[in-house]
């Protein structure tokens, strides 16, 4: 059997296309589980996964959970908001006392960029990043581009733009270098002060007129606007975002072609896309909420038959 070339999921950037094509392989078969009457297998009955989230999460959290149960792996739940963080405890007195209660994996949320990576240098289990600051989240990445290869046949050759606030989110940089690996053409589109500085270093186009991004894409993927990680304002007004860098239907039939839309969620309803564009046959939100679970349970198993060797 072929497995990972590494021992941690850190980031997209560590990561080969053999290693993504692997993940995707096990995650249709995963898929197939999943949509059973049974869905559950006994693969890691004998792995104990600590979920650390240092920051809220709803549904990365519960994706993680589900994939794990499903995979029947025994599961502890660490929310750091409510715990001895609070009182000064470091990152690595956590989690040795976590590992002292003899952990295998470990799927971690942090504000930090890099925690994630300081972690594996520090600690005897592998690690898994749901997410570090406004750096990557690999798993995002991962079930986004599965999801495009379901609804397009493969990924390779797509025209995929990336919209709205590039410059604090994760989720577009770990995109990017999972599309770029797959030969994907990437663009992304938002306010000039939401995108970086030095963005087009990293192979992408960048366009700051949605009608024009829309016309040349096959997907796109809206981003919302962190509003919770922005210390000034980089818009003037959320109606003025949304009258620029907001997509509805109209603008969507307007295009001379049908696109995929794509969200990482939670959606901002009627800021990034409105109801009818969430809510249509063009919109694979769904189907990305349901192949998290199945890429997830792949990285999980094929990371946990790392260890177990």
């Amino acid at each position: 059997m072929s497995e990972l070339s590494v021992n941690h999921l850190l980031g997209i950037k560590y990561l080969n296309k053999k290693d993504i094509e692997l993940i995707f392989e096990t995650a249709d078969h995963f898929k197939e589980v999943i949509n059973r009457p049974i869905k559950k297998v006994p693969s890691l009955r004998d792995i104990t996964i600590a979920n650390l989230f240092f920051e809220n999460s709803t549904r990365t959290k519960l994706s993680f959970e589900l994939a794990e149960k499903r995979l029947s792996a025994d599961v502890i739940n660490f929310s750091a908001s409510q715990s001895s963080v609070k009182k000064g405890e470091t990152l690595i007195d956590t989690v040795n006392n976590i590992l002292s209660m003899k952990v295998d994996m470990v799927v971690m949320r942090h504000p930090n960029p890099g925690a994630s990576v300081f972690l594996s240098q520090h600690v005897d289990a592998s690690i898994i990043n749901a997410g570090d600051g406004a750096h990557e989240h690999p798993t995002q990445a991962l079930l986004d581009s599965y999801s495009i290869r379901e609804r397009l046949g493969e990924v390779k050759g797509k025209n995929v733009v990336i919209v709205g606030d590039i410059l604090h989110s994760r989720v577009a940089l770990s995109n990017i270098y999972a599309l770029k690996l797959q030969g994907a053409n990437v663009m992304v589109c938002g306010p000039k002060t939401l995108l970086p500085k030095h963005i087009d270093k990293l192979g992408v186009k960048v366009e700051t007129n949605l009608q024009k991004a829309l016309n040349w894409c096959d997907v796109a993927n809206m981003l919302r606007v962190q509003n919770e990680r922005m210390d000034i304002s980089y818009f003037p007004s959320t109606r003025e975002y949304t009258q620029q860098f907001g997509v509805n239907k109209a603008l969507l039939d307007s295009l001379d072609k049908e696109i995929t839309i794509m969200h990482p969620g939670p959606i901002n309803r009627g800021v990034e896309i409105t109801s009818d564009v969430a809510d249509s046959k063009q919109a694979i939100i769904l189907d990305q909420v349901q192949n998290g679970v199945a890429v997830r349970m792949a990285v999980i198993y094929l990371l946990a038959s790392k260890i177990k060797q």
